[in-house]
């Protein structure tokens, strides 16, 4: 839920990179982090287990500036992609604005992309929230494979509801922005 302190002018936004463990989730908010200028973002925190893999979440927090009066903040957050940390994944939901699923275009990854999908579906049904009114994009990551499922595919497996899907390529920055963009956007919309 977007926190709006009107007292301050100021809204928070918070949304969520959900997906698979490595589907790219830490790489989109490091290009983010890497590319913004430090004076419109913040350090970004990473709790990462012993394999550099998150074990809780990574966070990077983008002042966007004035927006309809409004000084607007957008808080990113990862989930760990990994199922033994589910709870870790629902506290990190709590409270949320929109959110991007990175789904892995390997073709070895095509079942954990559905298992994970459904399972951030079930922790939303748990905080009584609808995917239908929820801003939702879906990130196909690693689409510079040379051998990865096609786009086609990857909107069947995952794309039941007609959310705006991107192709990416996370490291390089390919569709990390653009994604990002279009969760915002709806955010915004959302509050009008």
């Amino acid at each position: 839920m977007v926190l709006v302190n009107y007292a301050d002018r100021k809204l928070t936004c918070k949304i969520v990179y959900y997906g698979s463990g490595e589907s790219g989730k830490t790489s989109n908010i490091t290009y983010i982090h890497n590319t913004l200028d430090s004076a419109i973002r913040s350090d970004m925190t990473c709790l990462e287990g012993l394999n550099e893999r998150t074990l809780f979440f990574d966070f990077l927090s983008i002042s966007l500036g004035n927006v309809k009066g409004f000084q607007t903040t957008f808080n990113l957050y990862t989930t760990p992609g990994q199922m033994e940390y589910n709870a870790a994944r629902k506290i990190i939901l709590n409270g949320v604005d929109g959110i991007v699923f990175v789904a892995d275009s390997a073709p070895e990854k095509k079942e954990d992309n559905i298992i994970s999908f459904n399972n951030m579906l079930q922790n939303l049904k748990e905080y009584n929230l609808q995917p239908e009114t929820l801003p939702i994009v879906l990130q196909y990551n690693k689409r510079d494979l040379p051998a990865c499922l096609s786009y086609d595919e990857l909107e069947g497996d995952l794309n039941k509801y007609g959310f705006p899907g991107y192709e990416a390529v996370a490291i390089q920055g390919r569709g990390v922005f653009a994604t990002l963009k279009a969760v915002s956007n709806a955010i915004l919309e959302n509050l009008q």
